[in-house]
Formats: C-alpha cells, sequence, structure tokens
C-alpha cells in the first residue's frame, strides 16, 4: 500500500506540474489510462489513483465514458506591492532564500518522474530561446518543477502562488539594444539552470543549494546593472 501511495504521488506530482506549467491547458482531456499507464511505468490502480487525486485537488474534472478534463485553475497572486525597484531586489533576496534549499532538498528527495519533469522544463527553456513572451513561462516551469521535486508541498505552493511574475526580466531579454550589447545573456542563464539541474541529478545537495543561490544573485546583480543605467 506504501508503494503504491508512492507511486501514484509520483505521478500526481509529475501531472500537476504540466497542469500548472501550462502544458496541459484547461479544456485539454488527460492522456488516456493505456497511455499513462505506459509512461509512468505502473499499474492501472496507480494511475485511477492519482487522476482520483488530482481530481480532489480541484484540478481535473472526470466523466463517465469521456475521460479526464483538465480544469481552470485559479490565478496566482498578483505582485501587486512589486513596485519599486527596492521591492523587485527584496523579492530576488526571498527567492534566493527559499529556492536555494528547495533545490539542496530536491536533490536528496527527488523522484525519477521529478527528475524528468525538471528536464523537461529545462529544455523547454532552451527550445524558446529568448523571446520574453514564451521564455517567462519556461523559466517559472523550471523553478517550479524544482521547487515541487523538493518533497515538500509548501515550496510547490510558494512558487506557484508567486506565479510567472516572479520571473523579472533584466533588460538583456527585453530590449533588443540591451540584447546586442550582452548578447552572451541567454547562454549564462541556461548554464546555470544546467549547473542546477546537474548538482540535482548527482544527489548533491551542497552542490544544488550553491548553484541555485549563484543563479538568483546573478539573476538579481544584472536587475541592479538595469538600475544603475537608467
Amino acid at each position: 500500500m506504501t508503494v503504491r501511495r508512492s507511486l501514484a504521488y509520483d505521478v500526481v506530482a509529475e501531472l500537476k506540474r504540466r497542469i500548472l506549467a501550462g502544458e496541459l491547458a484547461p479544456g485539454a482531456k488527460l492522456p488516456a489510462e493505456n497511455g499513462l499507464v505506459e509512461e509512468f511505468g505502473v499499474s492501472r490502480t496507480v494511475i485511477r489513483e492519482a487522476v482520483s487525486r488530482l481530481q480532489a485537488a480541484g484540478l481535473v474534472e472526470t466523466f463517465q465514458g469521456r475521460g479526464s478534463f483538465v480544469l481552470e485553475v485559479p490565478g496566482p497572486v498578483e505582485l501587486k506591492e512589486v513596485r519599486t525597484h527596492q521591492d523587485v531586489l527584496e523579492l530576488m533576496d526571498f527567492r534566493t532564500g527559499v529556492e536555494s534549499e528547495a533545490a539542496a532538498l530536491a536533490a536528496a528527495r527527488r523522484t525519477e518522474v521529478q527528475l524528468l519533469g525538471i528536464e523537461r522544463a529545462l529544455d523547454g527553456f532552451r527550445r524558446v530561446g529568448d523571446d520574453p513572451g514564451r521564455s517567462v513561462e519556461a523559466d517559472f516551469a523550471f523553478h517550479l518543477a524544482v521547487a515541487l521535486a523538493s518533497g515538500n508541498r509548501f515550496y510547490g505552493e510558494a512558487i506557484r502562488e508567486l506565479g510567472p511574475m516572479m520571473i523579472l526580466l533584466p533588460r538583456t531579454r527585453l530590449d533588443p539594444a540591451y540584447e546586442m550589447s550582452d548578447p552572451d545573456h541567454l547562454t549564462r542563464v541556461i548554464h546555470e539552470h544546467e549547473n542546477i539541474h546537474t548538482a540535482i541529478v548527482h544527489g548533491d545537495a551542497d552542490a544544488a543549494r550553491a548553484a541555485m543561490r549563484v543563479h538568483l544573485t546573478s539573476t538579481r546583480h544584472r536587475l541592479t546593472s538595469d538600475s544603475r543605467s537608467d
């Protein structure tokens, strides 16, 4: 029973990540039961339990003979209080503390399914390039996947509540003129994400914590540099 519940938790965590990241949009039908069994390598009983949990969480609705469909997820809390540049820096400080520890826990606790979720999010971020309209969602998906892999639901909930608005873009990702002055910006950010992923793959909590701290501290520095250039 404990093993089955653990397997169901892994399936729930991955499907929940896809729903919250927008990979499964509201109204989309979940893959058929046979497809989920094959993808996750678990029994039908585990899949049914996972879908039941998603339904209880208000993320899907199941209709007999039709399947399960993704429901509209309540929007994240708007960061209305983030009005000044000082607010932006304080948000980055908050994220650094929370996400660094989440990354360390992810390295120690992540499951194979959760690791797959992190890898997919990383690949998605690589694919979108430096398009602000798409890179924000892809960037957020990576950070959410890491938080969900911590094994502590409060980390995932904290990041989910902040929402994609927490991804504060420096001008190098918003203005082509600034991008030309720093053409290697995107490459650096991807490399920072890859360092976090590598540490989690190797189960190195200290390295994962340090990699996330370096990444977010670097982001804070880039935002600070933007302010000084005004």
